[in-house]
């Protein structure tokens, strides 16, 4: 997936088993973030500075969503002791990482990658990398801002 593309639309199961459809967040920004697996070093490092800008991210309209295989129970637990705030989904099948082209790193670790959509579920943004944690969100952080600036000025 790249800027201009329409993101494909999903329905994952958060940590309590609610059922979350992404085309149903449509209206303002929506940060995507697929990451590896929870309680490792760098998705950890990478969740805990989308926790620490997280009220920059609403503040700017948007919502945060971290998406990997991992199930409801792994979820709850990284989510509880790293207080993230923003809502966890599971790809326990990859469809959804497969819908945003999400590609492995070295041909067997789950991607990285961070997109972010607009209101219409266009993407405006998107980053792909296994290293720099701090890029995904500060890029993400910047992209969100100029989306809610343009939208102040219409």
């Amino acid at each position: 997936m790249k800027p201009g593309d329409r993101a494909p639309d999903f329905r994952l199961s958060d940590p309590s088993g609610e059922t979350v459809q992404l085309s149903s967040l449509r209206g303002g920004p929506v940060v995507v973030f697929f990451y590896p697996k929870d309680d490792t070093p760098t998705c950890t490092a990478e969740a805990c500075l989308f926790r620490d800008r997280y009220e920059e991210f609403v503040e700017a309209g948007a919502c945060v969503i971290g998406i990997s295989s991992d199930g409801a129970a792994s979820h709850a637990a990284w989510a509880t002791k790293h207080r993230l705030p923003f809502t966890l989904l599971s790809d326990p099948g990859g469809k959804a990482r497969k819908a945003f082209q999400v590609k492995r790193t070295l041909g067997i670790l789950p991607g990285r990658s961070t997109f972010v959509l607009d209101g219409d579920g266009v993407v405006r943004h998107a980053f792909h990398s296994a290293r720099h944690p701090d890029r995904h969100v500060n890029d993400a952080l910047r992209v969100v801002k100029q989306l809610a600036s343009r939208a102040h000025r219409a």
